[in-house]
């Protein structure tokens, strides 16, 4: 297993299916480090093991997304967010941009154009600050398509938004009147 796939399946593990590994995350999506190490040992198994501290504490340093953050104490481990089970990671409501942008690939935007952005299996929609990053993203579902969100008028219509510790901006949902096909 290469560390982007120990990469992969921590991000599984910690956003979708922590059972996948028999190991539970709290609350606030916290797994114990060392629980998670072991479990993805037992999962993987090899010589020398896929997964040790070291290789945890590269992969969490290294990640260019920064999906996962580690406790004060390095004790405990989760994603900063995309989870599709119910946890509370502690966000942050902030006051977004005026504009957002969100990247999906072309096979998806005949929804998008019913039903707006919605998180599908995950708790919020993703948008990005910026159309590269958005069009990076799409780019991950095939031929991207970036679609501009009028954040502030989804604010001043009263909809709350999020800041991840990662930079990404998180909402419910974008109704279409706030969308834009760019």
């Amino acid at each position: 297993m290469t560390q982007t796939d120990v990469s992969r399946f921590i991000a599984l593990i910690l956003r979708h299916k922590p059972e996948a590994i028999g190991i539970t995350l709290d609350e606030h999506g916290w797994a114990d480090t060392e629980e998670l190490i072991n479990g993805i040992n037992k999962a993987h198994p090899g010589n020398p093991p896929v997964l040790d501290r070291d290789i945890l504490e590269e992969i969490v340093r290294t990640d260019s997304k920064q999906r996962y953050a580690f406790s004060d104490d390095h004790t405990r481990i989760r994603a900063r967010q995309g989870h599709s089970i119910p946890v509370d990671v502690e966000l942050k409501q902030a006051v977004p941009p005026g504009i957002l942008y969100h990247g999906t690939g072309e096979k998806y935007v005949p929804s998008i154009l019913r039903e707006g952005l919605i998180p599908k299996t995950r708790l919020y929609v993703h948008l990005s600050r910026d159309t590269q990053t958005a069009e990076d993203v799409g780019r991950r579902h095939g031929t991207p398509v970036v679609f501009q969100v009028d954040a502030a008028g989804m604010v001043r219509d009263g909809c709350t938004f999020f800041l991840s510790e990662n930079g990404v901006w998180l909402t419910k949902r974008v109704p279409l009147q706030y969308l834009t096909k760019l």
